[in-house]
């Protein structure tokens, strides 16, 4: 168990972190996710070690690591371009992390690539000899090797394309989870952060603007600048009566009775569009193919929504530029706090 109580650390007059408060349970994933300079990296660096906080605690396991160096935490820490000794082996860089007397050094490297999803004579090759993928995975099987407490990963999958991303990280997720090591992943990422993460964490500004379940930040988020962060969102003024909201888009069911005035969400996927039928009136602005489906640029023609909004749909609803379109939400919406 990882806990952060009230850490704080400033850079002159910037605030890196301010007040900060979170835990990682063993086996866990946290993400912590948000713009460049809102003290996500800062965070990461203060739990490793490689610098101190100006105030607050950081425990793991219940030792407060205060004063403790980085290589006696007992953290791994994996990041960006992977930082393979490029002088080592395969294996020499895996082993880095085993004392060299262990006798069983051969075969827990060899367990380590295995583990990883790498073959066994992968062992004596150079690091310039390996893609962007093999070489993230060599850097994981490293870390592992250590046998951590606390694994921190600093955007491993930034430097690789779409497809191998996706494909590493579930690999990570499940080697971590497997070996019940905690793991906290910061990124900018926000697919990548709601995909990976079991507890999301949204910085800005050097403070949490919201935490919990990624299911949680994404439906029902702490404030509109949340919603747009994680996603595409449609903010929607309406007056609430009966638990229905009055909106440009027309009535949409939502868990509160009454309000005079409230902002609602709506996410692009509950958003159902229609070349004729009921409901608010817009227009396609512009169109792209993504195979099954169009993306469409829709705006509101009614007025009540200040922006165009995207929305995917299927391949076969031939909508172009220009053409009408009835929009309507097709479920419940969110009611901001106030």
């Amino acid at each position: 168990m990882l806990e952060l109580w009230g850490i704080s650390k400033s850079y002159g007059d910037h605030k890196g972190a301010s007040g900060v408060s979170l835990f990682a349970p063993s086996g866990s994933r946290t993400v912590i996710v948000g713009p460049s300079g809102s003290g996500k990296t800062t965070l990461l660096r203060l739990i490793a070690g490689f610098e101190a906080p100006d105030a607050g605690t950081i425990t793991l396991n219940g030792r407060q690591l205060e004063g403790i160096p980085p290589h006696r935490r007992n953290i791994a820490y994996v990041a960006q371009e992977g930082a393979l000794f490029p002088h080592m082996s395969v294996g020499d860089n895996v082993g880095f992390g085993i004392p060299r007397q262990a006798t069983d050094r051969s075969r827990r490297v060899e367990e380590l690539l295995e583990q990883v999803g790498l073959p066994a004579e992968f062992r004596n090759r150079r690091p310039h000899e390996l893609s962007g993928g093999q070489q993230q995975r060599v850097a994981l099987a490293r870390a592992l090797a250590q046998r951590p407490d606390l694994m921190l990963l600093d955007e491993p999958f930034s430097a690789l394309d779409t497809g191998l991303r996706e494909t590493m990280r579930t690999m990570v997720g499940d080697v971590l989870r497997d070996a019940g090591i905690a793991s906290i992943l910061v990124t900018h990422d926000q697919a990548e952060a709601l995909a990976f993460a079991d507890h999301l964490v949204v910085m800005r500004d050097g403070r949490v603007a919201d935490a919990g379940p990624p299911q949680r930040l994404y439906a029902r988020p702490a404030d509109i600048e949340t919603a747009r962060f994680l996603g595409e969102a449609i903010v929607l003024a309406s007056v609430i009566h009966g638990g229905v909201a009055k909106t440009a888009l027309g009535d949409v069911p939502v868990l509160q009775d009454d309000a005079e005035r409230a902002d609602v969400l709506v996410r692009p996927e509950q958003i159902t569009v229609a070349a004729e039928g009921n409901g608010a009136l817009g227009r396609v602005l512009h169109r792209s193919y993504r195979g099954a489906q169009w993306r469409l640029e829709i705006e509101c023609r009614d007025g009540g929504l200040p922006e165009p909004f995207s929305v995917d749909v299927p391949a076969s609803l031939d909508l172009r530029p220009g053409d009408p379109v009835r929009l309507s939400v097709n479920s419940e919406a969110y009611v901001f706090p106030r």
